[in-house]
């Protein structure tokens, strides 16, 4: 869950179900390996399950609970026959009280309006019964579908674009705080400010086009090592991110800054 929150993709939506999933996931396994069946009590699995609660709860905000609900593929018969005690978000009393306090922070006046066009968005009414609508749901990204079949609900569509395209965490600002700290560091400290501003602005958006190269995705060349985790939680690779050990990070620095000086020679 760490990994996968942690990353600078759009999945604000997904961290409401990918924690239920979890813990369903650590109560097959402890109940696997007791040798007990779903119906006996686990002293062991109760203690995991009130620590993973308290965590979800401290961090779990409405926000989670909106984008949970604005997610087409909940609503569609094979996700809700396929997880566990599955039910579609409006049917949830805890995600529907949070989504409805969204509603009335965000549309203080409106939110008869935005009700009514999230009903019909639930419950597959106006604008939202068309076959391809329907089919759709459980096949194509949330915001494309949005972007397709979103226009008898315009509120509520601009809504679901700005959160369904979220990240989940903070994560991807604070590299840009390590990246500052490799450009200005304690011995090479007479950068001002703005020279410092545009060389992290210019590495950002040289590792944002190198993400398109194949020396990127198969980690070889001199882009590799920019992003040594990449973006993404799953193990792409042998090891994972492991081989960050093997990093040279003082030539990585220096690489970076040679870069980035070209860079802002050719605009200056």
């Amino acid at each position: 869950m760490i990994r996968a929150a942690g990353t600078d993709k759009p999945c604000l939506h997904l961290m409401y179900e990918m924690w239920d999933t979890m813990i369903e996931k650590v109560n097959s396994v402890i109940y696997r390996h007791e040798i007990k069946e779903s119906h006996e009590e686990s002293i062991f699995y109760s203690a995991v399950h009130d620590i993973l609660v308290s965590r979800w709860r401290k961090s779990n905000t409405p926000l989670h609970c909106l984008a949970h609900s604005l997610n087409p593929k909940y609503y569609t018969d094979a996700w809700i026959n396929e997880v566990p005690n599955g039910q579609a978000p409006h049917n949830d009393e805890e995600i529907s009280e949070m989504r409805n306090a969204c509603f009335r922070s965000y549309f203080s006046g409106e939110e008869l309006k935005i009700k009514l066009q999230y009903a019909n968005f639930s419950l597959f009414g106006t604008g939202f019964n068309s076959f391809d609508s329907i089919e759709d749901r459980g096949y194509m990204e949330p915001k494309l579908w949005w972007r397709i079949h979103g226009h008898s609900a315009p509120e509520l569509k601009r809504l679901a674009l700005k959160l369904l395209g979220q990240p989940a965490s903070s994560s991807c600002a604070e590299r840009n705080w390590s990246t500052y700290g490799l450009i200005h560091s304690s011995l090479e400290n007479r950068l001002n400010p703005g020279r410092a501003e545009d060389l992290v602005f210019t590495h950002q958006n040289l590792h944002l086009l190198s993400r398109k190269t194949d020396e990127y995705r198969w980690c070889s060349g001199p882009s590799a090592m920019w992003d040594v985790g990449a973006d993404t939680f799953e193990a792409d690779f042998e090891g994972g991110a492991g081989f960050l050990e093997q990093a040279d990070l003082l030539s990585m620095s220096q690489n970076l800054k040679k870069n980035c000086l070209k860079i802002l020679g050719h605009w200056i």
